[in-house]
């Protein structure tokens, strides 16, 4: 364990010696809750994000019990000690460092959705070969062959989840799935190590195989995205439009009104584009989203949408990408007539009586 700990200090040196560029934001740092709320929403809004930790939470649960149940299967089953124990572990390693070297050419060869369905079966064999062999040579095998699902479904996984994270959000994206697929692997650890307990190391380890069959298949209702080049990073430069009011960094809620005019042979294709404009916007800020039709001017159509402070607008248009500037741009295009859209920036302002101060009674003498 000291040598182990000795060899740590090689990367924290590279680490060190590193120097990251960093490109400086003209907005205040956000506070520690915003953050974390806008990565919990933008997490919940990314069907991708949410397919990848799905199936990486499930993956944990099912697959843990190969390394969870080990020094149990050395025990029980082989009849070895710590070398046994060693060689075993060796045998997994060896199955990862090899996956690790062919992992760029498997990924340029099938999708990743399939890579995540081979990974599994890898893993559920070398589990089910646990749960019926006695020899160390054979298990040695059958653990190369998980070590080598293993990783391959890790980065899988993990590329995945950074694929469909802007660069903005891409920190707290990471952590919410590391937290749920590091909660996925100590409950499997409980469950598997329950089930050994209750009834035998063998039915947990054929309970395991079976749980990763699952997992594969569970790619119909949670299929991994295929690898494509990440979204850009947000527009380097954003001009915040004039406005005639003093507005402080925490002055709100401000309410964004963009009026379209849209010929009744164009509604569908502007509805579809706005339900993108939607998820979008929702997904970086924005607010009460909504879309209205003058009934009195049926070419007429208005978007709405709040944030909570100027702030939070500022930060909005920042974190849009060229991407998303181009969806703009093709709502654009079904603009009937030469001008362009109009927005309108407001602020709320309380209507509600202001309180008054309570009257204490005066104290008596």
């Amino acid at each position: 364990f000291s040598v182990t700990t000795l060899t740590y200090l090689v990367p924290l040196g590279t680490i060190w010696r590193c120097k990251w560029k960093v490109r400086s934001s003209p907005l205040p740092r956000e506070s520690m809750r915003t953050a974390i709320y806008d990565g919990l929403r933008f997490t919940a809004m990314s069907s991708e994000i949410k397919a990848a930790i799905a199936r990486g939470t499930l993956f944990g649960l099912a697959s843990i019990a190969i390394l969870a149940l080990l020094p149990l299967v050395v025990r029980d089953h082989l009849g070895g000690g710590p070398l046994a124990y060693g060689t075993l572990m060796a045998g997994f390693g060896t199955g990862a460092v090899f996956a690790g070297i062919s992992n760029g050419t498997f990924r340029r060869r099938l999708s990743q959705e399939r890579l995540m369905k081979l990974a599994c079966l890898a893993c559920a064999a070398c589990s089910l070969s646990l749960a019926l062999t006695s020899s160390i040579p054979v298990a040695a095998l059958a653990l190369a062959l998980g070590g080598a699902g293993w990783v391959t479904a890790w980065s899988g996984v993990g590329v995945s989840v950074q694929l469909a994270s802007p660069r903005w959000v891409v920190g707290r994206t990471i952590s919410i799935y590391y937290a749920l697929i590091d909660g996925g692997i100590a409950a499997g650890s409980w469950v598997w190590g329950t089930v050994s307990q209750s009834h035998s190391l063998t039915w947990a380890l054929e309970g395991s195989a079976g749980a990763l069959l699952l997992v594969a298949a569970a790619g119909i209702l949670f299929p991994l995205r295929e690898r494509r080049e990440s979204e850009p990073d947000p527009l380097e430069e954003f001009h915040a439009p004039a406005v005639a009011l003093n507005l402080k960094p925490r002055s709100g809620p401000i309410v964004v009104k963009v009026e379209y005019l849209i010929a009744e042979k164009n509604v569908e294709a502007f509805l579809e584009l706005m339900r993108q404009r939607r998820h979008i916007h929702s997904r970086v800020g924005a607010r009460n989203w909504t879309l209205q039709r003058n009934l009195q001017k049926p070419m007429q159509w208005t978007e709405t949408f709040r944030t909570p402070t100027w702030t939070d607008y500022l930060r909005l248009n920042h974190r849009l990408t060229e991407v998303d500037k181009e969806l703009d741009e093709r709502v654009c295009q079904l603009q009937a007539g030469e001008a362009a859209p109009q927005m309108t920036l407001s602020i709320e302002r309380p209507t509600s009586p202001p309180r008054k101060r309570a009257i204490l009674p005066l104290p008596r003498h």
